[in-house]
């Protein structure tokens, strides 16, 4: 960055947006904390800003106006977690306000917030403190306006309430407060005093409700398909079944003869990697969606597939299966792993798989894009506010200040809506029509053109000694990466280590000799983040092996689990890339006695050993991991049914997350891990042949029904002085082995490769 970038492009000053850039993300939330009074208002909206006539605004996260109506501002993205909840409430409960006259807006996408893309579990870890400041820095001004006022020492005066009281009994509401704080000099840091945990209202209780329920219920909550600006078009897109195929000849003769189609137009197919770029197509603009999506299927499109068109996922696991059997690229080792497994009594090996997964949240991808010459408005139920701000600024040629865009509710994401592909669909033909449009993506659309959970390949050999204890453990994972999408180049074919982080390299087991390793692989296909990333098929691996192991040694479960994880200690990952999720070791440590205690929470509280002899058919299955820095442990109890059905009467999940924010919206988040985790186990399968998607709709890539997902989802939360980690990706790695682990223990059929439907689980 120049210093005339530095200096606001004119040399006179540094504008907030340059100072933020500069600075970086880490920055921008302190600057943002700091000086945020003046910086603000550009994120109020029109509506809001002449509600909040000279509110007292001491950070872009809440303003106070002279009626005592308090606004906080959301710049996290709704999607059924209750996050516009949850964050909200930590700034209230600092503040002092009554939550019932707390207005919640959601902020646009703005860097002066920090990282706004709400996804890797880490909203509330990564800004639990930046709310608290937010509200006690509020709290410290109209406190000392009111000692002021009064003429009395600060230190005595008290916010709770929605007033501010005083040492004699004097009380004044916040809103009279206003002007008087206004005037005030923002408090530093050290000024600052956090409640004490018993004075806390609304943090770690279950009586905050669910801010959006209530609109959500009665159908008034918006969603990205209720924005409507006027003189709007819609549009439906045709695209290359093969990513990377192209467009050789269009016939729209008969779209056009479509009630209500207006026009036929192209867009350009995407340049080197597709990253977060449109993918390209046949655009048919209509009145209405029924007339686009009639016209798109009314196009003659002739294609050629390219360089994937002989892709197959049949070819490609065995590619993988293959490679997991050869020596990879070592990324931990403890002690000599191929002697130790020389010198073991007995050898145990098995190889894992799992499929390539989409994410099938309930709303299809939607986007809205108003473009003038000076500012372009985009509406989206999008995770990723910023990102799609830089891209459709890229799209259009605007500056990023230049793009506003709105966040909706969210229909479901699971990490699919924090990739803005979407929006840039709609800024090009808007920039292209000069009119409002809005691209809505069909159902098979959101399944042929997902960004995909990598397919996987985990290889594990192990060794035991004469009492059946582990003495060695060879890992070896291969799966497409995430960066494959980003960039085509050979090397980011091989994991990074940020990827192999989650699950892989973290093994909490005190193994004497330790060996991991990672292999090569690419796919034609978009690679995405899904809700767990790859802690999905590294907990199946690991949990369904140790299982294994366990039946091996004929010994309990829950026995062989608690002596492979030993003593509580931090694990040493000393001399491993192991980047930890970006939080620091010392306070994020991988601690087994954490891992123990909810093994222990669920075992006790579940009733393991009196549920444990069931008849057959029937069986219990137990999982535990770390992941997004938290630790949950599962037990699922598994129905087989003698022709191979599968039903689950119960899941009991134990989470220790930390310090928690809203129990009640923990609890919900596990129980939906549990129907997602059902769904990798039970369902999910995406396949390629010829380069394109074979399943289009949810009769092909089925969701739970109420049959297949769990009856009962029990769940304990483990209580927890450590800083909060994640809960809505944590819950749901060990369910899929724990499932599968049950129905082992139900009809002895070990199911190592995903999804359980496609095998044959009948017995007699």
């Amino acid at each position: 960055m120049s210093a005339a970038d530095l200096a606001g492009g004119d040399g006179t000053g540094i504008d907030r947006r340059s100072l933020l850039r500069a600075f970086g993300a880490g920055s921008a939330l302190l600057i943002g904390a700091r000086f945020g009074r003046a910086a603000a208002r550009p994120t109020l909206t029109a509506a809001t800003a002449t509600t909040l006539a000279d509110p007292l605004q001491p950070s872009l996260w809440l303003a106070i106006a002279p009626d005592g109506a308090v606004r906080i501002w959301a710049h996290r993205s709704e999607m059924g977690t209750g996050i516009r909840t949850s964050l909200p409430m930590v700034v209230a409960d600092e503040l002092g306000c009554d939550w019932e006259r707390v207005t919640i807006e959601q902020a646009f996408g703005d860097a002066g917030y920090g990282d706004q893309n709400t996804d890797g579990s880490w909203s509330i870890r990564g800004f639990y403190e930046t709310m608290r400041k937010a509200g006690a820095a509020a709290r410290w001004l109209l406190e000392q306006a009111a000692a002021k006022q009064w003429g009395v020492d600060a230190a005595k005066c008290v916010a709770r309430e929605h007033a501010v009281h005083g040492p004699g009994g004097e009380r004044l509401g916040f809103g009279e407060l206003v002007e008087a704080a206004r005037a005030l000099a923002l408090p530093s840091d050290d000024q600052l005093r956090f409640r004490k945990p018993g004075e806390l209202r609304y943090v770690g209780k279950d009586k905050v409700r669910f801010y959006d329920a209530a609109d959500i219920t009665v159908g008034k909550a918006k969603f990205g398909a209720d924005v409507r600006p006027e003189g709007m078009v819609f549009a439906a897109i045709w695209r290359v079944p093969v990513l990377g195929g192209s467009i050789e000849s269009v016939d729209d003769t008969a779209a056009r003869k479509v009630p209500g189609v207006i026009d036929v137009v192209q867009l350009p197919a995407f340049q080197g990697a597709p990253a977060f770029q449109a993918l390209g197509g046949v655009a048919v603009i209509a009145r209405n969606t029924w007339a686009a999506f009639r016209g798109r299927d009314a196009l003659q499109v002739k294609w050629n597939g390219g360089d994937a068109a002989d892709f197959s996922t049949e070819k490609f696991y065995a590619a993988m299966r293959e490679t997991a059997q050869k020596p990879g690229k070592l990324v931990r080792e403890v002690g000599d792993a191929a002697k130790a497994l020389e010198a073991a009594a007995e050898r145990h090996e098995a190889l894992y798989t799992v499929p390539f997964l989409a994410h099938a949240q309930m709303e299809p991808m939607v986007a809205t894009v108003e473009l003038t010459d000076d500012v372009c408005r985009v509406w989206a139920p999008t995770q990723n506010p910023q990102g799609a701000q830089q891209m459709v600024a890229m799209a259009t040629g605007l500056k990023p200040e230049q793009v506003e865009v709105h966040v909706t509710l969210l229909g479901g994401g699971f990490g699919r809506k924090s990739k803005p592909d979407y929006c840039v669909e709609a800024a090009l033909l808007a920039k292209q029509l000069q009119k409002p449009v809005r691209v809505q993506w069909s159902r098979e659309d959101d399944t042929r053109f997902d960004y995909y959970h990598s397919a996987a390949a985990v290889r594990i050999e192990a060794g035991l000694d004469g009492d059946g204890k582990v003495v060695a453990w060879h890992g070896r994972s291969v799966f497409p990466p995430i960066g494959t999408t980003f960039d085509p180049r050979d090397a980011a074919s091989m994991p990074s280590a940020g990827e192999l982080g989650l699950g892989f390299t973290e093994l909490p087991y005190p193994i004497p000799a330790l060996r991991l390793e990672a292999g090569p692989a690419r796919a034609p296909t978009r690679i995405g983040w899904m809700r767990s990333v790859h802690h999905v098929h590294h907990a199946f691996a690991e949990c369904s092996f140790v299982d294994e192991l366990a039946a091996k040694a004929g010994v309990d479960r829950v026995e062989f689990l608690e002596a492979l994880i030993g003593a509580p200690r931090h694990v040493d990952m000393s001399g491993t890339d192991f980047p930890n999720q970006g939080a620091s070791m010392d306070e994020y440590p991988v601690d087994t006695g954490r891992l123990l205690g909810v093994l222990r929470e669920v075992t006790t509280k579940g009733d393991w050993k009196g549920r444990n002899e069931l008849p057959r058919g029937r069986g219990l299955g137990l999982a535990a991991h770390r992941s997004f820095l938290g630790y949950v442990a599962v037990i699922v109890e598994v129905d087989v049914a003698r022709d191979g059905t599968v039903r689950i009467p119960r899941v009991d999940v134990a989470i220790d997350a930390g310090k928690l924010i809203n129990p009640d919206r923990v609890r919900a988040q596990l129980e939906g891990s549990a129907t997602f985790g059902t769904a990798i186990a039970m369902l999910g399968e995406i396949t390629f042949e010829n380069g394109a998607v074979v399943q289009s709709n949810y009769h092909d890539y089925p969701v739970p029904r109420l049959p297949e997902a769990p009856r009962e989802v029990r769940t304990y939360l483990v209580a927890s002085d450590a800083p909060p980690s994640g809960v809505g990706e944590t819950g749901t790695p060990p369910i899929a082995p724990a499932i599968c682990n049950a129905i082992y223990a139900a009809v002895g059929k070990r199911v190592r490769d995903l999804p359980v439907k496609k095998h044959d689980l009948s017995w007699s």
